[in-house]
C-alpha cells in the first residue's frame, strides 16, 4: 500500500472564486445588532477564514487576537478531519476549541505543553457505511469513495484512504486504493462520494431521498463530493459540545459560514437570537439563511466584520 499525494483542485467552490474577493458595505451594523454583542465568536475555516491560499491573513489574525483580547472565544468549526488537526490549530493560534469532521470531533488545544483534549468523537460503523454508499448509488449511479478511518484518534490520525481517481483537494498523504478496500474494517469517521457527472448539490439531494437521517447525516462543503456522517453530527451538535464547555448558547453566538454543511449551525444560531454572516463567495442556501452578509474570504471579510463589531463596544445586553 503506496502512499501518495493525489491531485486536487481548490480548498473552495470554483463557482465561489468570482466573489471571494469583492468587498461588502456593512452598512449601519450597530443599528441591525441594537444591543446584541457575541459572547462567543464561531467561524468556518476553507472559503470563510481562510483565503485562497487555505492561510489566515495577517489582517484576520489581528482580528482573532482583538477579539480574544476583549474577552470573546473565538472557534473554528470545519469539515477538515482530525489527520488536518495541525493546519486547524494553526488557523486558530493553537487557541480554544475546535470543532472538526463536520462536528464528529471536537478538540481543546493543549497549552504550555499540555496534551490536546478530546471532547466529542463518534464514529459509523463499517456495515451501516456500506449499506449507505450501496442506497445512494442506486439512484445516483457508481460513485468513486474516500473514507476518513475511525474517530479514536490514533487512527483518525492516518492518512486519507482514497479510490483511484477520487480526485482529493487538500494537499496531504493518502493511500490510493482500488474500491473494495477503501472501506476499513472498523468504523469510519466519515465517507466522502464523489460522482463523475453529478453536482454536490444534485448528489447530496438524491441520497437524501433514499438515506433516513437516522442513519446518517449528509451534506457537502462545496470541493465536488458529498460527506456521509454519523446520524446526529452536524456542526450545530459539535458547537452544541463547545457551548456546554463555556456555558454559553446558541443565542450568544456570532456564527460566520460559506457552504451548506454551515448550514445547521447558521439555522441553530438564527433561531436563538445569535448572528449568522454569509461571506460574500457563499452558497446561495447558506446566503438566503444567514441574516447578515460580509465581503469574501479573500477580502477579509471575517476580520472586517469583526472589526466593526468590536468598534461598536459592549452593552448590558
Amino acid at each position: 500500500m503506496t502512499v501518495q499525494q493525489p491531485a486536487g483542485g481548490g480548498l473552495t467552490a470554483p463557482a465561489a472564486a468570482a466573489h471571494a474577493a469583492e468587498v461588502v458595505d456593512l452598512g449601519d451594523l450597530g443599528a441591525r445588532l441594537g444591543g446584541w454583542r457575541p459572547k462567543l465568536v464561531v467561524s468556518d475555516l476553507d472559503g470563510t477564514l481562510l483565503g485562497s491560499a487555505g492561510e489566515v491573513s495577517v489582517r484576520t489574525a489581528a482580528a482573532i487576537a482583538a477579539c480574544r483580547g476583549a474577552g470573546i472565544p473565538v472557534v473554528g468549526a470545519t469539515g477538515r478531519g482530525p489527520r488536518l488537526l495541525e493546519s486547524v490549530r494553526a488557523a486558530l493560534g493553537g487557541q480554544g476549541i475546535a470543532v472538526l469532521a463536520q462536528g464528529g470531533y471536537v478538540v481543546r488545544f493543549g497549552r504550555d505543553g499540555a496534551a490536546d483534549e478530546v471532547l466529542r468523537t463518534v464514529g459509523m460503523p463499517r456495515d451501516v457505511a456500506t449499506e449507505v454508499i450501496a442506497a445512494i448509488e442506486e439512484v445516483a449511479g457508481e460513485l468513486i469513495v474516500a473514507v476518513e478511518d475511525a474517530a479514536e484518534q490514533a487512527e483518525a490520525l492516518r492518512p486519507l484512504r482514497v479510490q483511484h481517481g477520487f480526485d482529493w483537494p487538500y494537499p496531504e498523504p493518502a493511500h490510493l486504493l482500488p474500491r473494495h478496500q477503501v472501506l476499513p474494517v472498523g468504523a469510519v469517521l466519515k465517507v466522502f462520494l464523489r460522482s463523475s457527472r453529478l453536482g454536490e448539490d444534485e448528489l447530496v439531494a438524491l441520497a437524501r431521498s433514499v438515506v433516513d437521517p437516522a442513519v446518517a447525516e449528509l451534506t457537502h462543503a462545496g470541493l465536488g463530493f458529498i460527506e456521509v456522517l454519523p446520524p446526529g453530527v452536524t456542526k450545530a451538535t459539535g458547537l452544541a459540545v463547545v457551548l456546554d464547555q463555556l456555558d454559553g448558547g446558541f443565542g450568544d453566538v456570532l456564527v460566520f459560514g460559506d457552504m451548506p454543511n454551515d448550514l445547521p449551525m447558521i439555522e441553530a444560531v438564527s433561531t436563538a437570537g445569535g448572528r449568522a454572516v454569509a461571506v460574500a463567495n457563499a452558497h446561495p442556501a447558506v446566503r438566503a439563511a444567514a441574516g447578515d452578509r460580509t465581503s469574501g474570504h479573500d477580502a477579509d471579510g471575517v476580520a472586517r466584520y469583526l472589526e466593526a463589531v468590536l468598534a461598536l463596544g459592549d452593552t448590558d445586553v
